[in-house]
């Protein structure tokens, strides 16, 4: 086996509008599970591409150890293909067919080769992924989200490619489905190359590839281990820049006490000059000298001045900023015991279909209860979030709502208006509080300047989460019963973060759809709901 599986030597990369992606980058990832981190924006997925061929770079190249599998993150299939047509096999399955059938057609054994038992790999790879019960010659469009994502993957994983390339592999896949990809990828035999914010995934890899300002960065270890290094690396950071700080007006101090000196030595030695007598020439001869050597040791001391700035930025360039969210919301306070929300046997379509049981849903939230929704996809639990919030109306059963108003953040993220600025949306939510207190308001969750004045159509989906919390949150009134619909989709790393120290500032209840487990542990789940099968039921937290 080769030391390394990708090797990237001096890449540059802009798109067909000159905007720069990388420029000379290179960087070696070693065999084995490598988990690839960076905010959104930064160019992971663009990496990956480049990597797989998808696209080409402006300069330098690409070596790939062996064979190549790539699963992009929004898979170009469409409706009309079949299970074994997406696998790659329906081929090899036709020509086997035909030598079963008694055609032994040469053309039939090149087409099958070495594969006469693609059929029970196929198949052993479908259960492995929970797809077992899919017939092969079954129509894509009829398959959820999450089984065209698990597919790809058994495509990809029939090939066997020496090096494998995941781009968001567990987006869509609800609990179960994720943790069958975990088992699968434990037993995947090639170099692993992964774009994730699932950091239970993370926590599977052998090392994380950090790429930040353009330079990919390896750490030993998994995710939890890559966290603790960048801690420390600031701890470092910081501690050097209290150092080049206090350096700084050591040196300032100094140089301003050189002159000082300088000048007192200039008017005392004027005085004796006097004094002495001494013929002009003299005088002037030696006051030349006093001032050269004066102005000597001023020199040496702006020169340490200057070296101690340039260590001081430096050190500085050094620091990770911190991009963690630091709130208190007192507004969003509800008394314990308090019904935000009563529904008893809740019922509603979905094409249809009933989603729930013959005797429908019943839900009780209270305040500040803390409830994730979990649950297969398809399940039906967007549809109950949009029944709790007043979005969709009940086919039948009773409803009743808490004086305390509900908001409900939706997957497509909805609330705010494109067409206006950060600022504007929030002095919508907000028209009561004076624009200074919005300000500070808005720059506690990281809209600062020019920042709050940004549109809303040009946000990244980390920055148009976190305006929409900002609305949603500090509107007045505040609510008392937040919906959340799977809120860590097409999130990075930090924007989870961020939604996170949202959430643990937030006092009032909340009820939230998610498949992520360190995300729910993170904002303190106390009670949990399990939709299945058309019932809803209470499980152990």
């Amino acid at each position: 086996m080769s030391d390394v599986a990708v090797v990237c030597s001096h890449l540059s990369f802009s798109w067909p509008d000159d905007t720069p992606v990388f420029h000379d980058l290179s960087f070696s990832v070693p065999p084995g599970r490598t988990g690839l981190v960076a905010p959104n924006g930064s160019g992971k997925s663009t990496l990956l591409r480049l990597i797989a061929g998808e696209l080409r770079p402006a300069a330098g190249s690409l070596t790939i150890s062996g064979t190549l599998g790539y699963l992009p993150q929004s898979l170009p299939l469409t409706a009309g293909l079949s299970v074994a047509q997406v696998l790659g096999v329906d081929g090899v399955i036709r020509a086997l067919d035909a030598v079963e059938s008694g055609d032994v057609a040469e053309e039939h054994f090149a087409v099958i080769g070495d594969d006469w038992d693609i059929e029970e790999r196929t198949r052993a790879q479908l259960d492995r992924l929970g797809l077992g019960a899919l017939a092969l010659d079954r129509d894509l469009g009829t398959l959820s989200g999450g089984q065209v994502v698990s597919l790809g993957l058994a495509a990809q994983l029939l090939r066997r490619p020496d090096v494998l390339l995941l781009d968001e592999p567990t987006n869509n896949l609800d609990a179960a489905a994720r943790h069958r990809l975990y088992d699968v990828l434990s037993e995947f035999n090639g170099s692993l190359l992964l774009v994730s914010h699932d950091r239970a995934l993370l926590d599977r890899m052998d090392r994380i590839a950090e790429l930040d300002g353009g330079e990919l960065r390896l750490y030993g270890g998994d995710f939890t281990a890559y966290q603790e290094a960048v801690r420390a690396e600031r701890e470092v950071a910081e501690r050097n820049v209290r150092n080049a700080e206090q350096q700084l007006k050591r040196e300032k101090r100094e140089l301003q006490q050189a002159r000082e000196r300088a000048d007192r030595r200039a008017s005392n030695a004027a005085k004796n000059l006097k004094n002495a007598g001494l013929p002009k020439i003299f005088a002037g001869t030696m006051k030349r000298g006093a001032q050269e050597s004066a102005g000597r040791s001023g020199q040496v001391h702006a020169a340490r001045v200057d070296e101690a700035r340039a260590r001081l930025d430096e050190a500085g360039r050094a620091v990770r900023e911190e991009q963690r969210l630091s709130l208190e919301l007192p507004d969003t306070q509800v008394p314990a015991g308090r019904t935000l929300f009563h529904g008893e046997g809740m019922r509603a379509r979905l094409g249809g279909t009933e989603v729930f049981g013959p005797d429908g849903a019943d839900l009780i939230v209270r305040g500040p209860e803390r409830i994730a929704l979990t649950g297969p996809n398809g399940a039906g639990k967007t549809t109950l979030m949009r029944l709790v919030s007043g979005d969709l109306a009940p086919e039948g059963g009773e409803l009743r709502r808490g004086e305390g108003r509900i908001a409900y953040l939706s997957q497509r993220l909805d609330l705010l208006d494109k067409g206006l600025s950060v600022a504007e949306n929030f002095a919508r939510s907000a028209p009561e509080r004076p624009e200074a207190e919005r300000m500070n308001l808005l720059a506690r969750f990281l809209f600062r300047g020019a920042g709050a004045h940004l549109p809303v159509r040009v946000l990244s989906g980390g920055e148009r989460l976190r305006a929409t919390l900002a609305c949603v949150l500090c509107a007045e009134p505040a609510p008392q019963l937040l919906l959340l619909d799977e809120p860590t989709n097409n999130l990075d790393l930090v924007g989870v973060g961020q939604l996170e120290s949202a959430l643990n500032a937030y006092r009032g209840a909340f009820v939230v759809v998610s498949h992520d487990e360190r995300f729910l542990a993170e904002i303190g789940v106390g009670r949990r709901l399990r939709l299945a099968d058309g019932r809803l039921t209470e499980v152990a937290a």
